[in-house]
């Protein structure tokens, strides 16, 4: 009778660690708008889900930029550490999933004792040198009745769930600068190619001005203006030389490579900018990689609640421990030798100058920044996408005005020179002609450029080609 209340005491004890302490799980209510505010008219069709293709910068077409995108994952010193914090919060995981399941040992100690003489209570037939011979086992299990364990395994686990999306969302960031700083080279390339046309040309108008002089048609003041043009546009290119050189050698780093072993060989190519899927705002935050880290986090403070609640209940455990013992190693393990103990124990902390409390108050107090924190980083989303919508479609109104402001100079430059050469007008209308048309040319291929980043800007707002893996159904909280 008496081992069977045990068993039953022990099957009521089991039957409740379905309880916990954590409180229900409900996500702050963020409202997305119907429609994005800077989409417009203008915003192009998407013909694909952007999802589909992993490989986002594929959209741009460029061999070259495909190599180096390839090259982030492998390479990278920032990725490498980023994974590093991942197995680290999945080994974490692990350890807390540890506590589901019993503890087993196994020990063993063989020695030689001598005991003093004067020991109290010392027998008079005891003898002085004896041998203690111990081969045993152990074997625990913390019952979790308050939902501890339970809950530091499905914070561990939406922790690690949240380091997987860091780990996403830096992958993205870095194939981004790296588009971004591979379009800036290129327009770079643009420039170059330009400012080395236009010194050839400034070169012969300064050598057709010095021959004017020598003829008695120009007067130094046209030599001065000539050469001093000519010298500015030298300067200029070495200046974007420069630039160009900065820009492939930040590009090296981010593949992983020595800046002094790595090149990219020099191409004016005029990149097209692709259609940019933006989906609806209501699929945003599902395909953002530092939202869905933000929500992880959140739920993972949500359960650290209860794990700090479950501190001011008994923790109970069972536990048993057997083997043999003797006084030598002969005859050890023979059934006399047999020792064993087992049952439950329980320990419950009566005061602790108000520790538990305090765990309680900075539970809670991680759950609030980390709603707030999850709001923020909602709102930065929201903001993310419209910016590069407002950006795109500015730009390119820009970009039509100033393919306009090209061809006019170019047209007036064109003018101007001639009539000079007749004769006409003086060095300084060619002066201004030639400064003009070179700015605004410069100022299309940055302008070019820009558009390229600002669309490489709004993929990622909108994830990237990042897809979320569902995170497991939140169960409601139990209080037992």
């Amino acid at each position: 009778m008496a081992e069977a209340r045990r068993l039953l005491a022990l099957a009521g004890l089991t039957a409740l660690t379905g309880c916990s302490f954590a409180p229900a799980y409900h996500p702050p209510a963020t409202v997305a708008p119907v429609a994005y505010k800077e989409a417009g008219p203008w915003q192009p069709a998407a013909p694909t889900d952007l999802s589909a293709a992993g490989d986002w910068w594929t959209l741009y077409n460029d061999p070259t930029l495909n190599g180096l995108a390839t090259r982030i994952g492998n390479d990278n010193p920032t990725l490498a550490g980023a994974l590093g914090r991942y197995d680290e919060a999945r080994a974490y995981l692990a350890e807390a999933r540890s506590g589901l399941f019993p503890h087993i040992g196994v020990s063993t100690d063989i020695t030689d004792n001598r005991q003093s003489d004067n020991r109290p209570l010392r027998g008079a037939n005891q003898p002085d040198l004896y041998p203690a011979d111990t081969v045993g086992g152990d074997i625990g299990y913390e019952l979790d009745l308050w939902g501890r364990v339970r809950n530091s395994v499905a914070a561990g686990k939406a922790e690690a769930q949240a380091s997987g999306d860091d780990l996403a969302e830096l992958r993205l960031s870095l194939q981004a600068k790296l588009a971004t700083s591979y379009f800036a080279l290129r327009g770079y390339d643009r420039q170059i190619g330009l400012l080395e046309k236009t010194v050839d040309a400034f070169s012969k108008a300064d050598a057709m001005t010095r021959r004017r002089f020598q003829g008695g048609i120009a007067n130094g003041i046209a030599t001065g203006q000539s050469g001093a043009e000519l010298a500015e546009a030298q300067a200029q290119l070495e200046d974007v030389r420069n630039a160009r050189a900065l820009t492939e050698h930040a590009i090296a780093s981010l593949v992983g490579t020595p800046a002094s072993t790595f090149t990219i060989a020099p191409e004016p190519v005029d990149l097209a900018i692709p259609e940019v899927p933006v989906g609806l705002p209501s699929t945003l935050l599902q395909r953002r990689p530092d939202v869905a880290a933000a929500e992880r986090r959140m739920y993972a403070a949500n359960r650290e609640i209860g794990v700090a609640k479950a501190a001011f209940f008994p923790s109970i455990s069972l536990s048993g421990q057997g083997g043999f013992q003797n006084t030598g190693l002969p005859s050890l393990f023979t059934a006399p030798n047999i020792f064993w103990s087992v049952g439950p124990s329980a320990m419950l902390n009566l005061f602790d100058g108000g520790r538990r409390r305090a765990q309680v108050a900075v539970a809670r107090a991680s759950w609030a920044q980390a709603t707030a924190d999850y709001r923020g980083q909602v709102l930065k989303a929201f903001q993310d996408v419209e910016d590069g919508l407002s950006e795109l479609h500015h730009l390119g109104a820009e970009g039509t005005a100033e393919d306009q402001a090209v061809q006019q100079a170019a047209q007036a430059e064109r003018l101007t020179l001639n009539r000079y050469v007749k004769g006409a007008v003086n060095y300084l209308d060619v002066v201004t002609a030639q400064t003009t048309a070179l700015r605004v040319r410069r100022q299309a291929i940055a302008l070019d450029t820009q558009r390229l980043q600002a669309s490489v800007a709004l993929i990622q707002a909108v994830g990237g080609g990042w897809t979320a893996s569902a995170p497991e159904p939140a169960p409601s909280a139990s209080k037992g």
